[in-house]
């Protein structure tokens, strides 16, 4: 049992902010400028944010059996099995040296998932969640979010061996902030973040999700010691553009690893907000409890010709999925719209299709 009731999922819960729309076609105005800058320069189109992959990993999620009646929502309803892919990845809009200290992604797409598909979503059966290794997100609204992204698209793709400088000054302030338990999530957005190994790492989805009658935030945890043994190490990136990629691979053939999938149900409206993914929701209030597991055997996490192709193939959307657990708030509806855009625009350049796995034996 649940130590306070999780409040009801309504739509009532979600505030439309002024000219959504508009803000909207900025936020994709920007992406297309960071996706020509790069497309351009590389002669391939790569993600206008998380573009860079450290490795992509098949595994299978199982659910757990007997969960009570607030967890067993959505995908979690009943105990079971699904095929799930993940990839790793850092999460700027082009493909920087490992060296430049940025958050870690993790995108988990969900195989073989039944229930009333959110709009745009209706031919498929996966389940995605979008995280990050941060419980927060750094703007409060897309508007705010908007303001960063135009800087970013001016600087997309330029003056890397400055952006190297700059991450090593950063990440020595950082370093000194995180000592005295003050981190700023401002600073290792703009490069200073410690170069962390991905596998080691805690990830969240920053904004809530309807969690069938519920609403919820989503982390994984590393659970497996190989990977738990990770938390808070660092990679030496001095030397290899690619190092953490490097890392990944070994450590996915050395052990593979496994995770917890927890979610952490709102408890309060005004406390643990809708509209604001800069709030942390209390932990104390509402731990995170664990509804799945989720395991990845060892095996090739990267491979510079197969692993391209299959992260060429495959897009992620926190809208791809089912009504049971629909993105809420307003950095989230704005982002419906901009993934859309952004494989739209990979899928053209590329002349390389797209579709929603139904298995992993159609990846290559």
């Amino acid at each position: 049992m649940l130590a306070r009731t999780p409040v009801r999922y309504t739509p009532a819960v979600e505030r439309l902010a002024d000219d959504e729309a508009g803000t909207i076609d900025a936020l994709n105005a920007a992406f297309r400028e960071i996706l020509e800058t790069t497309s351009t320069d590389y002669g391939h189109a790569v993600r206008s944010v998380h573009a860079k992959a450290h490795g992509i990993a098949r595994g299978t999620l199982t659910v757990a059996d007997d969960l009570p009646p607030e967890l067993a929502q959505g995908i979690f309803a009943r105990g079971g099995s699904y095929e799930a892919v993940l990839r790793l990845s850092t999460n700027a809009g082009d493909i920087l040296p490992d060296s430049i200290g940025l958050p870690r992604g993790l995108a988990l797409k969900i195989l073989g998932v039944e229930g009333e598909r959110l709009p745009g979503s209706e031919a498929d059966t996966t389940q995605d969640f979008i995280m990050v290794n941060g419980p927060v997100f750094t703007a409060p609204d897309a508007a705010s979010f908007l303001k960063n992204l135009k800087l970013l698209a001016k600087t997309t793709d330029r003056a890397e061996t400055g952006k190297v400088v700059l991450s090593k000054v950063l990440r020595t302030v950082e370093a000194g902030l995180e000592a005295i338990g003050q981190p700023s999530a401002t600073l290792q957005q703009l490069g200073g973040a410690p170069h962390v190994h991905p596998l080691g790492e805690t990830y969240f989805t920053q904004t809530p999700y309807r969690y069938g009658d519920y609403m919820a935030k989503v982390a994984v945890f590393p659970v497996a010691p190989a990977l738990t043994r990770l938390a808070g190490a660092t990679i030496d990136t001095g030397d290899d553009p690619d190092a953490i990629r490097a890392a990944v691979r070994k450590a996915l053939i050395a052990h593979g690893g496994s995770w917890d999938v927890r979610v952490q149900l709102n408890t309060d409206l005004d406390a643990m907000p809708i509209e604001d993914p800069r709030v942390e929701w209390d932990r104390a209030a509402s731990p995170f409890v664990t509804v799945a597991t989720l395991e990845v055997p060892p095996q090739i996490g990267w491979d510079d010709e197969t692993t391209a192709r299959t992260d060429d193939a495959l897009s992620y959307s926190i809208w791809h999925g089912i009504e049971a657990h629909r993105p809420l708030g307003n950095v989230n509806r704005a982002r419906r719209d901009t993934y859309r855009f952004s494989a739209d625009f990979r899928r053209s350049f590329n002349g390389c299709p797209m579709h929603e796995p139904g298995s992993l034996a159609e990846l290559v």
